[in-house]
């Protein structure tokens, strides 16, 4: 069922049915789940109404904020320079237009407590659209802080510390579908939960913001969160807010999702009982390795270990369960452990985490480049070319080309330390959404794999998730800046042979212009001294102007 008022239907199409079948009901060891208080089970209630939501954090009514217009912001934005491409910089622009348009207020009558940036599909918001519109929206944060769109899943979050991956803007209420029962089905519990990544957007942000302040308003959420989700749970469980994303029983001890739940729709995924997911589980490692940032800037380095040494402890099982020596892949698995030998992009999870060793990620990274799997004429696809579902025209998650899962596989590329392929990547997938920008105008929810189109099903204007690649990774990794606003330091990947750079790039305290005139010198006007390293090279950037002679490319290449 498809409707542009629901985007819960349009996304849920053509789901995997659920089995109901059960396997090993052993338990996992070397579990660190008594570690810190943020570990231990919590009370549930099985009951979803009649309580109190918000408890945990401090945000509790909505104080009116005017919105601000592109046109009164445009001025103030990062501006990238890259002459050679302007079609990209036109899509860079238009995104940041589609994202301006897409800002909302709480309705009257709504609890939710903060302006935010919509997705901009239904009357609904949408946990992981939020989480990685905050990717790129973290550059227009001094324009609008994006980053508060978070706080309307936390102002709605229940006691147990579970949080649904969509509510209702007019009312609040928690949407959870199921075929058989529409929006609000008492079977839908099991689908309403998105992946687990508000602490990555949380630090993401922090990045470019230098602003640490949210870091203990949040953190009591985010630990009930992490408390609820790392409860055993079943899928077929009528309690279900006693019910975690723990698989309940299974020698693996990972984490499990369902299609419609982690938003992969009709991605072909186990959903036995039991089952492992290696997205899912990498996406906790995060969760505690983010938790472990958090704890640190906050002065609590005893909880940091700990939480360092659970997300280890997830990579150790991850490996052990999900990686295939022979395929060189991380599946997913099955409640006794038997891999779900289905090659996707949830399957690259593990070099974003962490998990993945250099020599993981190199076959890894060989399953990305080959063409008769993932390197399409446009990047990524969700599912590889040669497995038996896949579709040319995208079939949504059935070989769609998604901004969400991009950018965690490009981002991953770069954490593996292949910054080459990555940025490689970001100029293919860049080219691809840039082709269709000019025949159509806009940017669109998803695209082709195989042709330079919109997805099908897909919709347009989408900003929405898909300003991540036409902002954050012509930013990051087209262009090459990396800021860290909290040590007022940035690092330039230069390696473009060309001139280019980029206007009114703020992290921290500091705004600054930086140009490489494609020769050997990079000229640089700030408002505040930082630390630049352009490469290796390590330049202390004074107040005002300065000149970088000798400026030296790792590779000499132009944009493609």
């Amino acid at each position: 069922m498809k409707t542009e008022n629901n985007k819960t239907e349009e996304r849920c199409t053509s789901r995997p049915k659920t089995k109901n079948q059960r396997k090993g009901e052993t338990r996992p060891n070397g579990l660190l789940f008594s570690s810190v208080l943020f570990l231990l089970p919590c009370q549930a209630t099985a009951s979803p109404a009649d309580q109190p939501m918000g408890m945990y954090f401090h945000k509790k009514t909505y104080v009116e904020q005017p919105l601000p217009s592109f046109n009164a912001a445009k001025p103030l934005l990062p501006e990238p320079v890259l002459p050679s491409k302007p079609e990209w910089v036109a899509m860079y622009w238009k995104c940041w237009q589609l994202a301006f348009s897409h800002l909302r207020q709480p309705p009257q009558g709504s609890p939710l407590v903060s302006n935010w940036l919509d997705e901009a599909f239904s009357p609904n918001i949408f946990q992981w659209d939020t989480c990685f519109m905050m990717m790129f929206a973290r550059y227009g944060h001094y324009q609008f802080p994006a980053i508060q769109s978070l706080d309307n899943f936390y102002c709605l979050q229940r006691p147990s510390g579970f949080i649904c991956r969509e509510y209702r803007e007019a009312d609040g209420a928690p949407v959870h579908y199921d075929f058989d029962g529409g929006m609000f089905s008492p079977k839908g519990w099991k689908n309403a939960v998105n992946p687990p990544i508000f602490s990555w957007a949380e630090c993401e942000s922090y990045k470019v913001t230098g602003d640490k302040s949210r870091f203990a308003e949040i953190l009591p959420v985010l630990e009930k969160y992490v408390a609820w989700l790392n409860r055993d749970g079943d899928p077929g469980a009528a309690d279900w807010e006693s019910n975690g994303r723990r698989s309940h029983g299974t020698p693996h001890g990972l984490y499990w999702n369902t299609p419609l739940g982690s938003g992969l729709d009709n991605t072909p995924k186990p959903t036995d009982p039991g089952c492992g997911w290696v997205d899912m589980s990498c996406q906790m490692v995060m969760q505690y390795d983010n938790l472990a940032t958090i704890y640190q800037e906050l002065g609590s380095p005893d909880k940091a270990r700990v939480a360092s040494a659970e997300a280890r402890a997830i990579s150790e099982r991850i490996n052990r369960w999900c990686w295939d020596e022979t395929d060189g892949f991380y599946y997913d698995v099955s409640a006794d452990g038997t891999k779900f030998r289905k090659k996707t992009s949830c399957g690259f999870w593990p070099l974003l985490a962490g998990v993945a060793s250099k020599a993981q990620a190199a076959r890894m990274v060989a399953h990305l480049k080959d063409p008769n799997k993932f390197w399409r004429p446009m990047v990524f696809p969700a599912l590889a070319a040669d497995e038996k579902e896949y579709e040319a025209d995208g079939g949504y998650w059935l070989g769609g080309v998604w901004a969400p899962t991009n950018y965690a596989i490009i981002k991953g590329l770069e954490r593996a330390g292949d910054e080459p392929f990555a940025a490689e990547a970001s100029e293919r997938y860049l080219h691809g959404m840039a082709a269709v920008f000019q025949q159509t105008g806009t940017v669109w929810e998803n695209y082709a794999p195989e042709s330079m189109a919109p997805g099908n099903p897909s919709k347009k204007d989408f900003v929405g998730w898909s300003g991540c690649g036409p902002i954050a990774l012509l930013i990051e990794n087209v262009l090459g800046f990396r800021p860290d606003g909290a040590r007022q330091a940035l690092h330039w990947n230069l390696r473009l042979a060309e001139p280019h750079g980029i206007r009114q790039l703020r992290f921290g305290a500091v705004t600054a212009d930086l140009l490489y005139d494609g020769k050997s010198t990079v000229t640089v006007h700030s408002n505040a001294p930082f630390d630049l390293t352009i490469n290796a090279r390590h330049i202390a950037i004074r107040k005002g102007d300065n000149a970088i002679e000798d400026v030296a490319l790792p590779n000499h290449k132009a944009a493609p």
